[in-house]
């Protein structure tokens, strides 16, 4: 994303159809949402890149996602990591329309993150500014071509791991996502930590490992966040990834807010 990056312009024939969730999964989401304490959430976020969202999901919330994975008729692509020296492991991006609880979850967590997004890009000297209302940032991701739903779900077995990556898809990329935990480490799996690394100027790169336990989400940078130093801000690199699964199975649901091309 460039300094020189503006709002896409939304044309009439925008599509609008098909990817805005249900105003109860909505509700649902902003109500669970709400119980927890966000300013610890924005504080982690500014000092580390990232913050736990503690038992936003259910066990059972949890399971039945992780059950959808079988069905093709859920998604819209398959991808298996090692095909394209990603890691080893695999994942499907849903198509819409999205899950009700996932559709919900990324409509209402938006609003909370959008702010946090543009208070970055202002200290990043980055022009660009996200609207208030999800719907209408998916509306310019599509005007600008970028259609394809990105929320995915992602499988990992003994031995697979998620090489460092970033999470980009087009021009257009909002500069925070979440992930949720939906198996239970201990009994499901071993290993399998999230790993978010920070490559800050002239200085050696920082790793970050989160702790999560079922239910538990992480939300996290993207690309760059903004540190602040001697003379003001500056931007910093970020790649996240998944350890190495020691043993059992590992599910995890990936919610990304801008759609790819």
């Amino acid at each position: 994303m460039s300094a020189a990056a503006k709002p896409v312009s939304r044309p009439a024939s925008a599509p609008v159809a098909g990817f805005v969730s249900s105003v109860e999964a909505v509700g649902a989401a902003e109500r669970r949402l709400a119980a927890l304490d966000w300013d610890r959430v924005g504080a982690g976020i500014d000092s580390f890149g990232c913050a736990t969202l503690q038992g936003v999901l259910t066990p059972d919330e949890c399971r039945d996602l992780a059950a959808l994975y079988p069905d093709e008729r859920h998604f819209r692509s398959h991808v298996h990591m090692a095909r394209h020296g990603f890691g080893r492991g695999e994942y499907r991006y849903f198509s819409y329309p999205l899950p009700d609880l996932v559709g919900g979850l990324r409509t209402a967590l938006w609003p909370r993150l959008a702010g946090i997004a543009n208070g970055w890009n202002d200290r990043m000297g980055i022009a660009l500014r996200y609207p208030a209302d999800h719907a209408e940032f998916l509306r310019q991701c599509h005007a600008a071509g970028q259609t394809r739903p990105t929320p995915l779900l992602l499988q990992y077995v003994e031995g697979d791991f998620n090489c460092l990556h970033q999470d980009l898809y087009g021009d257009l990329a909002f500069p925070l996502q979440v992930a949720f935990l939906l198996s239970e480490p201990g009994r499901d799996f071993t290993g399998g930590e999230f790993v978010l690394t920070e490559q800050r100027p002239r200085m050696q790169s920082r790793a970050e490992v989160v702790p999560l336990a079922q239910g538990d989400a992480v939300v996290f940078a993207v690309h760059n966040r903004p540190v602040q130093g001697k003379r003001g801000s500056y931007r910093v690199n970020l790649r996240h990834g998944v350890s190495r699964l020691r043993s059992g199975k590992r599910h995890s649901v990936g919610i990304i807010f801008h759609d790819a091309t």
